[in-house]
């Protein structure tokens, strides 16, 4: 590992780096914040992949992706006088320093869902801070993790379940209503009572310690395994899946289930 000042001499390089491409890089020097956005919001979805395969060699170059484009925001921000990565740094440290009490100042927090509890109620005192408590979660946030990060903020000022085995309730009323508006066959309440499913059983993940973007990407990423395997085994034997019975796609669907459990399906 590097030393505090080999880390400190990478930064200032990569900055130097980057003054240099803005000023002498055609494609870098017409980039403005709304060109990049959707770029940068591309880089952290590659990270958050790179996260989940735990792959450290791809972790770290999608880091320094989503760090390059940092930079180039604070370099945008420096053009006008409006900010420069200082004041990027500066900012986050007081944050952060105001956020923990418990290390900086007098409070005590011994675990970890009392510090999350002081972080929020903190963040409601800040200067310029949210104003409301779900104020702060951003609209632009997919659903599943918005769903998540507005219950978690309501759990903050004390809007929970006093039991959380008393959420299984909710989540079989959620369904039921569902099932209702199925069998009426209204579309519009259908897909309303379906959301109260999903919002319900988000909640339960949460009350168990679940993280539900996290639990529904293992499910995909083993979907993917298996169709995987169901597609090229039928491949090989010359058979086109379309022309196959459930039945047959079920029997070889199962062969994947047990490679996997024995390790042998990637």
């Amino acid at each position: 590992m590097h030393s505090r000042e080999e880390q400190k001499e990478a930064f200032g390089r990569l900055l130097d780096i980057i003054d240099e491409l803005r000023e002498k890089c055609p494609w870098d020097s017409k980039q403005t914040n709304e060109s990049l956005r959707t770029n940068t919001i591309e880089e952290v979805y590659e990270l958050c992949d790179a996260l989940v395969r735990k792959d450290n060699h791809d972790i770290c170059k999608e880091l320094g992706d989503v760090l390059m484009h940092i930079c180039f925001y604070a370099k945008f921000g420096s053009e006008t006088d409006a900010f420069d990565i200082a004041d990027v740094c500066d900012q986050l440290c007081e944050k952060l320093i105001f956020r923990h009490p418990h290390i900086y100042g007098q409070v005590k927090a011994s675990t970890a869902t009392q510090v999350e509890d002081n972080w929020e109620q903190l963040k409601q005192k800040e200067k310029g801070g949210n104003k409301s408590v779900l104020a702060g979660v951003p609209e632009a946030l997919p659903a599943l993790i918005k769903a998540y990060r507005i219950q978690d903020k309501a759990r903050h000022v004390g809007f929970d379940w006093e039991e959380r085995t008393q959420v299984w309730n909710k989540v079989q009323e959620e369904i039921s209503e569902f099932q209702t508006e199925i069998d009426h066959q209204n579309a519009d309440q259908a897909e309303a009572e379906f959301g109260d499913v999903l919002f319900s059983l988000i909640n339960a993940a949460r009350l168990y310690h679940i993280n539900p973007d996290n639990a529904l990407e293992r499910t995909n990423r083993k979907f993917i395994r298996r169709f995987n395997y169901l597609e090229s085994h039928t491949i090989k034997q010359g058979r086109d899946l379309r022309n196959m019975t459930l039945a047959e796609m079920d029997a070889i669907w199962d062969e994947a289930k047990q490679l996997e459990k024995e390790g042998k399906l990637n």
